[in-house]
């Protein structure tokens, strides 16, 4: 296909993208085989077009999955927003399915002891709690995707550098990212966000990637709404996947270069603060699959002297950044794992296939990596233990 990039695979994401793909399918045929018995109770016409609706829904569900992926929604340039939808309420599907027959599963034998149970009336209150367990996986959904989704939260956070000269000590950096304007988040909602992040009156603003989701998506709308942030040294940016997977990055780079919002791709600006000099560079997206090329080239942008700030939407590639000398790394691209569950204080989520920095401060020696839960979500229009943040870094001198 005449201008088709590489579909991005890498083992992280591979192991995962198998499991979740079996673990969805062996549900499905679960839920089949239950669909089947009720089917064999019909006569006549009945039987014969529920089995055709049964094979029908089957299919549906699996081009839906497939869907809820952009890389493939853009590969093809579907009918942006109907497959938006199409693949979101499809995988909404599929987990909570797959999240109330696990239920199902642990409840059934507790159920089997319960009908041994003399007493009705404790049998009664046990089953309707064991009801809404089974709901448990639809409200979740529905909260995050209702409520959580757009309860975007700010993130103060004191980011110590060592060596930080005095001019730089209290500099406020505010960073928006994966901010996916489109189908599941309108302009409205995001010019709320513009509008705390205003209020936050930071010195220097950054956009770390990810202003869309797909081909179709309102780019410009995006742009003019990110032109709305003032800050004192004004808002830089760098490209994520995304914009790579709708082939916007030269269309995105254009139009924030007319909004006053340099895109910095594989180039590096000084920007003097009294007696200090902070040294800005961006990369293009860093892909997962090619992690030995991650930043090549990178280290000429090294600026001797300066506070050497990375922007890179990619957190992953945080090791070798500190390793070219670069003082400050910000990130996005995670979304904090955008579904994530905490057990024995340790969060569990997607993002830990991919990367170790999903969300929050990471430090390696006397550098420092700030990821951000980002503003939008992808896959499922929904946050679950992952709110949206408008970051706000205060750089102290350690």
């Amino acid at each position: 296909m005449p201008g088709a990039y590489k579909i991005e695979v890498n083992g992280g994401r591979l192991i995962l993208d198998l499991l979740l793909a079996l673990i969805f399918l062996a549900v499905q045929w679960r839920i089949a085989l239950l669909v089947r018995r009720r089917v064999r109770l019909l006569t006549g016409w009945r039987r014969p077009a529920a089995l055709v609706a049964t094979a029908l829904s089957g299919g549906l569900v699996a081009v839906g999955y497939a869907c809820s992926y952009s890389e493939v929604t853009a590969q093809f340039r579907m009918a942006e927003n109907a497959a938006a939808i199409f693949g979101a309420a499809t995988l909404c599907y599929l987990l909570t399915s797959t999240a109330g027959l696990a239920v199902a599963a642990v409840l059934r034998p507790i159920r089997q002891r319960l009908n041994a149970d003399a007493d009705p009336g404790r049998r009664r209150v046990l089953n309707l709690a064991g009801n809404a367990l089974m709901v448990s996986p639809f409200a979740a959904v529905a909260y995050g995707a209702l409520v959580q989704r757009t309860n975007f939260q700010v993130e103060e956070v004191d980011v110590p550098l060592a060596g930080l000269p005095a001019d730089l000590d209290g500099l406020r950096v505010l960073q928006l990212s994966d901010i996916h304007l489109g189908v599941f988040l309108s302009e409205r909602e995001l010019a709320r966000v513009i509008d705390a992040s205003c209020e936050l009156r930071p010195h220097i603003a950054f956009a770390t990637g990810d202003f869309i989701s797909t081909f179709g998506d309102p780019l410009e709308a995006c742009i003019r709404q990110l032109a709305r942030v003032k800050a004192d040294a004004g808002m830089w940016g760098c490209l994520g996947n995304h914009e790579r997977f709708a082939r916007a990055e030269n269309r995105a780079t254009e139009l924030a270069a007319r909004a006053g919002i340099p895109i910095l791709r594989g180039e590096a600006r000084q920007l003097r603060f009294g007696n200090a000099v902070l040294n800005v560079a961006g990369v293009d997206y860093q892909p997962l699959y090619n992690k030995e090329e991650y930043l090549a080239g990178a280290e000429r942008l090294v600026y001797p002297g300066a506070v050497n700030l990375l922007l890179s939407h990619n957190p992953d590639v945080f090791p070798v950044a500190a390793a070219q000398g670069y003082d400050l790394m910000l990130a996005g691209h995670t979304h904090g794992g955008q579904v994530t569950v905490e057990i024995l204080d340790q969060g569990i989520n997607p993002a830990r296939f991919f990367t170790p920095y999903v969300k929050g401060l990471y430090r390696l020696g006397p550098a420092a990596n700030y990821v951000t839960r980002g503003i939008g979500t992808i896959g499922i229009p929904a946050r679950i233990g992952a709110p949206p943040e408008i970051t706000l870094l205060r750089l102290r001198k350690a």
